[in-house]
Protein backbone atom coordinates (compact mmCIF):
# COMPACT_ATOMS: atom_id res chain seq x y z
CA UNK A 1 0.00 0.00 0.00
CA UNK A 2 1.24 3.49 -0.72
CA UNK A 3 2.09 6.02 1.97
CA UNK A 4 -0.90 8.08 0.88
CA UNK A 5 -3.28 5.18 1.46
CA UNK A 6 -1.70 4.49 4.83
CA UNK A 7 -2.17 8.13 5.85
CA UNK A 8 -5.73 8.11 4.51
CA UNK A 9 -6.59 5.12 6.71
CA UNK A 10 -5.19 6.58 9.96
CA UNK A 11 -8.25 8.70 10.83
CA UNK A 12 -10.47 5.66 10.23
CA UNK A 13 -8.28 3.59 12.54
CA UNK A 14 -8.33 6.27 15.24
CA UNK A 15 -12.11 6.61 15.09
CA UNK A 16 -12.36 2.82 15.22
CA UNK A 17 -10.30 2.79 18.41
CA UNK A 18 -12.55 5.38 20.06
CA UNK A 19 -15.66 3.50 18.95
CA UNK A 20 -14.21 0.21 20.23
CA UNK A 21 -13.57 1.80 23.63
CA UNK A 22 -17.13 3.08 23.87
CA UNK A 23 -18.76 -0.14 22.69
CA UNK A 24 -16.58 -2.43 24.77
CA UNK A 25 -17.14 -0.31 27.89
CA UNK A 26 -20.91 -0.65 27.51
CA UNK A 27 -20.67 -4.38 26.78
CA UNK A 28 -18.38 -4.98 29.76
CA UNK A 29 -20.71 -3.09 32.08
CA UNK A 30 -23.60 -5.37 31.08
CA UNK A 31 -21.48 -8.54 31.32
CA UNK A 32 -20.20 -7.55 34.75
CA UNK A 33 -23.75 -6.84 35.99
CA UNK A 34 -24.76 -10.35 35.01
CA UNK A 35 -21.66 -12.06 36.38
CA UNK A 36 -21.31 -10.25 39.68
CA UNK A 37 -24.77 -8.74 40.20
CA UNK A 38 -23.07 -5.36 40.76
CA UNK A 39 -23.24 -2.17 38.71
CA UNK A 40 -19.51 -1.43 38.75
CA UNK A 41 -16.48 -3.66 38.43
CA UNK A 42 -13.94 -3.58 41.25
CA UNK A 43 -11.03 -1.22 40.91
CA UNK A 44 -7.48 -2.25 41.70
CA UNK A 45 -7.32 0.08 44.70
CA UNK A 46 -10.63 -0.88 46.29
CA UNK A 47 -9.73 -2.83 49.42
CA UNK A 48 -13.12 -4.52 49.80
CA UNK A 49 -12.45 -6.75 46.78
CA UNK A 50 -10.09 -9.71 46.61
CA UNK A 51 -7.16 -9.89 44.25
CA UNK A 52 -9.01 -12.62 42.35
CA UNK A 53 -12.08 -10.41 41.78
CA UNK A 54 -10.01 -7.44 40.62
CA UNK A 55 -7.85 -9.46 38.23
CA UNK A 56 -10.82 -11.40 36.86
CA UNK A 57 -12.71 -8.17 36.15
CA UNK A 58 -9.67 -6.68 34.41
CA UNK A 59 -9.12 -9.83 32.33
CA UNK A 60 -12.75 -9.92 31.19
CA UNK A 61 -12.68 -6.20 30.39
CA UNK A 62 -9.44 -6.60 28.41
CA UNK A 63 -10.76 -9.57 26.43
CA UNK A 64 -13.96 -7.73 25.55
CA UNK A 65 -12.01 -4.64 24.46
CA UNK A 66 -9.56 -6.67 22.34
CA UNK A 67 -12.33 -8.60 20.59
CA UNK A 68 -14.39 -5.46 19.98
CA UNK A 69 -11.39 -3.52 18.67
CA UNK A 70 -10.41 -6.37 16.34
CA UNK A 71 -13.96 -6.60 14.96
CA UNK A 72 -14.20 -2.84 14.41
CA UNK A 73 -10.68 -2.62 12.92
CA UNK A 74 -11.46 -5.48 10.56
CA UNK A 75 -14.75 -3.91 9.46
CA UNK A 76 -13.00 -0.57 8.91
CA UNK A 77 -10.27 -2.22 6.85
CA UNK A 78 -12.83 -4.02 4.70
CA UNK A 79 -14.75 -0.79 4.11
CA UNK A 80 -11.54 1.07 3.29
CA UNK A 81 -10.60 -1.65 0.81
CA UNK A 82 -13.99 -1.46 -0.91
CA UNK A 83 -13.58 2.32 -1.29
CA UNK A 84 -9.93 2.44 -2.32
CA UNK A 85 -8.96 -1.00 -3.57
CA UNK A 86 -6.10 -1.07 -1.04
CA UNK A 87 -5.97 -3.14 2.11
CA UNK A 88 -4.56 -1.04 4.99
CA UNK A 89 -1.48 -2.56 6.52
CA UNK A 90 -0.23 -4.45 3.46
Amino acid sequence: MSKGATLAYRPIGLLGGVLAGMVSGAVFKQVWKRLADEDDAPGALQSEYSMREVVLAAAIQGAIFAATKAAIDRAGARGFTKLTGNWPGD
